[in-house]
């Protein structure tokens, strides 16, 4: 049987996450302390998201939630606080903001966090909080029909990874005289241990305790586990070796790792590392 060996929220969009000895499960992600998965995001001048794949350094960018501030912590910067309560509902630092396909609005933070972010990243950039009264929803072709929230995420709102498929990777990369990776390059939500290699996303639904998830759509994979989350470099891509055996034609024969998965059952339950999952098969 699975067991959850790893749990991570990552409050801003392409910045580093926040290692978590348990969490809670909402529709539109994991939460801890009120702070949601991908609450916040960098933009640009237009609105537009900013990520990794373009500016690797926000790979250094480390939040963390301290009482009712969410403390943020970069290289050579003094440290940042924001203070987690939502603005009041009259505020009208309202931003109109895009993230792929999706435009929503979004709360925009003050001047001087986007002085601090700017510095930061090394590009004028601004740091915004997804509304509460905005809906953006996962892509119901692949929820099957049903209307699923998410923040800023990519697309959807929980990725989920074995560790049986990162040492798979490993072992190839190994044979071609290449380091291991860590799995916080593939920045998932939920790390399962003990089941064999992508069995992940074979399953029907994945049952944590009294909770429900079911895995959707395989994660196509972009340049961002080329990125060392540790120095915000890039460095050998593996997607050369993902490439001879992960190409999915379920996505459009792209390179896939990872699946991401929706909650059926079980809002408001605590998921905890340790805990036991009951892995339904599709087969």
């Amino acid at each position: 049987m699975s067991v959850v060996s790893e749990l991570c929220l990552y409050p801003i969009k392409s910045c580093a996450g926040i290692s978590l000895r348990e969490a809670v499960l909402t529709p539109a992600g994991l939460m801890s302390q009120q702070i949601y998965d991908r609450e916040w995001m960098v933009v640009d001048a237009d609105g537009e998201a900013l990520t990794q794949r373009e500016f690797p350094k926000m790979a250094l960018i480390v939040p963390r939630i301290k009482g009712d501030m969410l403390e943020i912590h970069a290289p050579g910067m003094l440290r940042l606080e924001i203070p987690l309560g939502l603005p009041h509902p009259d505020d009208e630092r309202l931003r109109r903001v895009r993230v792929w396909d999706d435009e929503v609005d979004a709360y925009d933070c003050d001047e001087m966090i986007a002085t601090w972010f700017s510095k930061a990243i090394g590009t004028d950039c601004r740091l915004v909080r997804f509304h509460p009264d905005a809906k953006r929803l996962a892509n119901v072709t692949w929820t099957g029909g049903v209307e699923v929230p998410t923040f800023f995420s990519d697309g959807f709102p929980m990725l989920v990874i074995g560790t049986g498929s990162l040492q798979d990777l490993n072992e190839k990369l190994a044979a071609q005289g290449r380091a291991a990776l860590p799995m916080n390059r593939f920045r998932p939500n939920i790390v399962f241990s003990d089941v064999p290699p992508f069995e992940e996303e074979f399953a029907e639904l994945y049952r944590i305790g009294e909770a429900v998830l079911k895995p959707v759509k395989p994660c196509p994979r972009c340049p961002i586990p080329s990125i060392d989350q540790a120095t915000g470099e890039f460095g050998p891509d593996p997607l050369d070796i993902l490439q001879t055996y992960r190409v999915n034609p379920r996505v459009g024969d792209h390179v896939t790792f990872g699946i991401n998965t929706i909650l059926r059952e079980g809002e408001g339950q605590i998921v905890r590392v340790g805990q036991t999952v009951d892995m339904e098969l599709a087969f």
